[in-house]
């Protein structure tokens, strides 16, 4: 066999063509694009750039009384106002602080009875049906039930977040743990690991995809507790000021209250994105 042969039979068993090489490097060099820091920065900023030019315009030209949709400048003024005052500061603050506590409890909780569902038949059988039905029920209608058994204080609004922040989590990782392939749970008994060394060597890091998926839409399901529990019965927070600007007809308040959710909903998303890079980067 001559060296040109040899070198394209090699070649089309590892399908490696001058062209496929040519497609490849694009391919590549594609990926390697938006796969940059500065890239995903930019680009996350386009959307949102073009729907501020497009209500800018929007108020410019009048298509929208000023009384309903004032210019992005009031919103500005108005916020520029509450952080002199301190007022914004204050209901950042104490709805950061519900959230993170609430999301942890929720989360903590959540693992455990993932663990005791996922992992025992005993506790699916007799867990599952009654979460299922829980899960069911709408956020708002424990509200009344929870303002009855704890106040108008911070437990009420910390156990509403916990309960939003608690089944995205068992959910995923309570089914992750369901369909761990049961070939290296058998090969890690052989190694003689049981119980919890088999979990944290086996099953732990067969699920952790799935664990910060959960802790993702955890923190975003927060968030939505978190406004559902200050809109009822608070006295301070971001869903207070919504409440408090839609009664006092401040537009420009309410559209700052849902531009800063939804900044501190993305910021919460992203730094849960670098943990999430560095766990898998460890467990798988």
């Amino acid at each position: 066999m001559t060296a040109g042969a040899s070198r394209f039979a090699v070649e089309t068993r590892t399908g490696r063509t001058g062209v496929a090489d040519q497609g490849g490097v694009t391919v590549a060099a594609t990926r390697s694009f938006w796969s940059r820091p500065a890239v995903h920065v930019v680009g996350g900023l386009v959307i949102p750039v073009l729907l501020l030019a497009v209500w800018q315009i929007t108020t410019s030209v009048g298509l929208v009384p000023v009384y309903r949709l004032p210019p992005p400048a009031s919103v500005v003024t108005a916020a520029v106002g509450l952080a002199e005052s301190g007022e914004l500061w204050r209901h950042i603050t104490i709805s950061v602080q519900r959230v993170l506590v609430g999301f942890t409890v929720g989360s903590l909780v959540g693992l455990a009875v993932a663990a005791l569902v996922g992992l025992t038949r005993a506790g699916d059988v007799l867990l599952s049906p009654t979460l299922a039905a829980i899960r069911a029920i709408p956020s708002l209608a424990l509200v009344p039930l929870l303002l009855l058994w704890m106040g108008i204080g911070e437990d009420s609004k910390v156990t509403l977040i916990a309960v939003g922040a608690f089944f995205p989590i068992f959910t995923t990782v309570a089914g992750a743990l369901r369909h761990v392939d049961a070939q290296l749970v058998e090969m890690g008994r052989s190694f003689s690991l049981r119980g919890w060394e088999l979990f944290r060597a086996v099953q732990l890091p067969a699920v952790v995809p799935s664990l910060v998926s959960g802790l993702r839409l955890a923190m975003a399901q927060s968030w939505l507790f978190l406004v559902a529990s200050e809109l009822i019965a608070a006295s301070m927070g971001l869903g207070f000021l919504l409440t408090l600007s839609q009664q006092n007809g401040r537009v420009d308040r309410i559209l700052l209250t849902i531009a800063l959710l939804a900044v501190l909903g993305a910021l919460s998303n992203a730094i849960l994105s670098v943990i999430e890079k560095r766990l898998l980067r460890r467990w798988t």
